[in-house]
C-alpha cells in the first residue's frame, strides 16, 4: 500500500506589480501525483506576483475535496493520477465548483488526450514539454480572457 499524502498550503499574497492584472491574485490549485513536479510548479507560481497558489493535491479524489473547500480560480490538473484520473476529475469540477477554470497539464501531448480534456471541460491545455512561459500565458489568458493573448 502506498503513503496517501494530502497537501494543503496558504500562501500570503502580496500586490500585484503589473497594474493590468494588480485588481485580482489569481488563486490556483495544483494536482499533480509527482511530488518533484508539485515542488517545481509552486516554486514557478510563487515568483509570480499575480498568482497564488491555495492549494495541493496528489489525486483527483483529493483535488475535489479541497475544489469545494478552497474555490480555485484556477485548477492545474495533471491527466495520470492515482484513485481518479484527471480527465475524469476535471469533468466532475464542473459540479464541485464550476467558477474554477482547469488547466491541463500533461506529458501525454496527442490528440485524443486533447480531446477528451476539450470534452470533460479544461479550458486549456499545456503540454509538459512546453516551456514554462506558454504554462503562464495559459494562466493568464484563462484567468483574465479579456486581455489579449501573449505572444511567443
Amino acid at each position: 500500500m502506498t503513503e496517501k499524502r494530502d497537501y494543503t498550503t496558504t500562501a500570503a499574497t502580496s500586490p500585484a506589480t503589473e497594474p493590468v492584472i494588480a485588481a485580482k491574485i489569481t488563486r490556483v490549485l495544483l494536482v499533480e501525483n509527482r511530488p518533484a513536479v508539485r515542488v517545481g510548479l509552486q516554486l514557478m507560481l510563487a515568483a509570480e506576483p499575480d498568482l497564488c497558489v491555495i492549494g495541493e493535491a496528489s489525486d483527483g479524489e483529493v483535488a475535489l475535496d479541497l475544489a469545494a473547500s478552497l474555490r480555485p480560480d484556477i485548477v492545474l490538473m495533471d491527466v495520470d493520477m492515482p484513485r481518479k484520473d484527471g480527465i475524469a476529475t476535471t469533468s466532475a469540477l464542473r459540479m464541485v465548483c464550476p467558477q474554477a477554470s482547469v488547466i491541463i497539464l500533461s506529458f501525454h501531448d496527442d490528440a485524443r488526450t486533447r480531446l477528451l480534456a476539450e470534452d470533460a471541460g479544461a479550458a486549456a491545455f499545456v503540454a509538459k514539454s512546453m516551456p514554462a512561459d506558454a504554462l503562464l500565458a495559459a494562466i493568464r489568458q484563462v484567468s483574465h480572457p479579456s486581455l489579449p493573448p501573449v505572444a511567443g
